[in-house]
């Protein structure tokens, strides 16, 4: 019968604190501090409260005036420099690894004694649970430690105060359990030395202020039932919009509009930074998009639209895109690579003139040769704009049929020939019409034949 008791009362310690933090499951923004309270004499029951109540310390008070009505007492006050519900489930031991638990003196305690457990306790300042110990005893509070305590005479016809001080840790995680496991001892070795005396007491063990502050909103401000955990989108930058008459005729977005008019590798991204269009234009055959950023820089896309007779349809091209700095100016041709159909949009992951370039020095001048751009995420449009808010479909830079896929293809092919060449050679293959007969004559074959 031993064994069933020991598992019963490992079950009770193992889930001691996760019954103690059910009872709040729910917080507030109000910082708070749990505060538990056990006794060798019979302690009264608290008023019930709902899942998430903060016990204020005027509900603390009238308990207090209940507990402590009658004849002297004696008590000892833990008093931690921190301490939240947190420290609990983080160092409790409260998943069935109690061995590993940080409190295995207090939950000891709080099994061998009557206790009452205030998960949330209104926290205001560091003194108001001495002060208010002290308001009901009638007794100043006396600081103690285990070794102080076991020479001290103990009047127990008179209400004693001991105030016991344990620290707490400001490092890592695994410190602050090793802190609080000797807080524990610290505890264990002042309640034996109360045992050894056969004196009666009542302990509280709590904080000077709340270890952590966690902002939480209350049950009725969250929608109940179930909801998808999704991160909220990002912010998307509208496109640059310019336009003659009211409707847009030019649209073009970048996540980033890297330029760099220096031999150093410092980019300035323009995309930060608001543009003035003034000086732009577009018609039915040309549009021109000016960017004049405070900056100094001025970005300019030249674009114009012509009927291929090859294709039969009109196709739009970005002709030029010119950069100007300090009276300077560079040039860069993007018509062999940047076109698109006149009805769609142009897009490309990186469009700049150093790397994979589509965008080509028009002349050798120093500054088309040093300066640099590259612009991420580009898509622009100057013709057929259908509203606007939206580009049209987009004919995107990179093609189907990449070097990769080529590379497969003719791999796969030239493997398909050299299988087709030996199935032939094998369907080739004629056995003989003739054999020879060890028991007869040999056989002859004329030559004419």
């Amino acid at each position: 019968m031993a064994g069933p008791r020991k598992d019963s009362n490992n079950v009770r310690l193992t889930s001691f604190f996760v019954l103690f933090f059910e009872l709040f499951a729910t917080g507030s923004a109000t910082a708070q501090v749990p505060l538990l309270l056990w006794s060798t004499d019979s302690l009264p029951s608290p008023a019930s409260s709902a899942a998430g109540h903060i016990t204020s310390y005027d509900q603390l008070s009238a308990y207090l005036t209940t507990a402590f009505a009658s004849g002297p007492h004696t008590v000892l006050l833990f008093l931690q420099d921190k301490l939240s519900k947190d420290d609990f489930t983080v160092f409790g031991g409260v998943f069935g690894n109690e061995r590993d638990g940080a409190f295995e003196n207090l939950k000891a305690a709080l099994q061998s004694s009557s206790s009452v457990t205030i998960p949330a306790l209104e926290w205001s300042s560091s003194s108001a649970v001495p002060a208010l110990l002290q308001e009901k005893l009638g007794v100043s509070p006396v600081l103690v430690d285990a070794d102080t305590l076991s020479g001290l005479t103990v009047n127990t016809s008179i209400s004693n105060l001991f105030l016991i001080n344990l620290p707490y840790c400001t490092r890592s995680l695994k410190s602050c359990k090793e802190d609080l496991h000797r807080n524990d001892e610290i505890i264990g070795k002042v309640l034996g030395v109360l045992k050894a005396k056969n004196i009666p007491y009542t302990a509280v063990y709590t904080g000077l202020q709340p270890s952590r502050v966690i902002s939480e909103s209350f049950v009725s401000e969250q929608s109940v039932g179930r909801s998808l955990l999704q991160a909220a989108a990002a912010d998307v930058k509208p496109p640059i919009m310019y336009g003659e008459t009211g409707n847009p005729c030019i649209m073009l977005w970048a996540q980033n509009l890297n330029i760099s008019v220096s031999t150093t590798p410092a980019w300035t991204d323009l995309a930060t930074q608001t543009p003035d269009l003034k000086d732009s234009m577009c018609n039915r055959s040309n549009s021109l998009l000016v960017l004049s950023y405070p900056s100094g820089h001025t970005l300019s896309f030249a674009m114009s639209q012509r009927f291929y007779s090859v294709s039969a349809r009109n196709w739009s091209t970005l002709d030029s895109v010119q950069l100007q700095f300090s009276g300077q100016t560079a040039t860069f041709i993007g018509r062999r690579s940047i076109y698109a159909p006149a009805e769609y949009s142009f897009r490309c992951q990186s469009v700049n003139n150093f790397q994979g370039a589509l965008l080509m020095p028009e002349d050798t001048s120093k500054n088309a040769s040093q300066w640099r751009l590259n612009f991420i995420d580009f898509q622009i449009q100057g013709f057929n704009l259908p509203n606007g808010t939206n580009f049209s479909y987009a004919s995107d830079c990179a093609g189907f049929f990449t070097p990769g896929i080529w590379m497969g293809l003719l791999t796969s092919l030239l493997m398909l020939f050299i299988f087709v060449y030996g199935l032939h050679m094998i369907m080739q293959l004629n056995t003989m019409d003739r054999f020879d007969d060890p028991k007869g004559p040999m056989i002859s074959v004329p030559l004419s034949e």
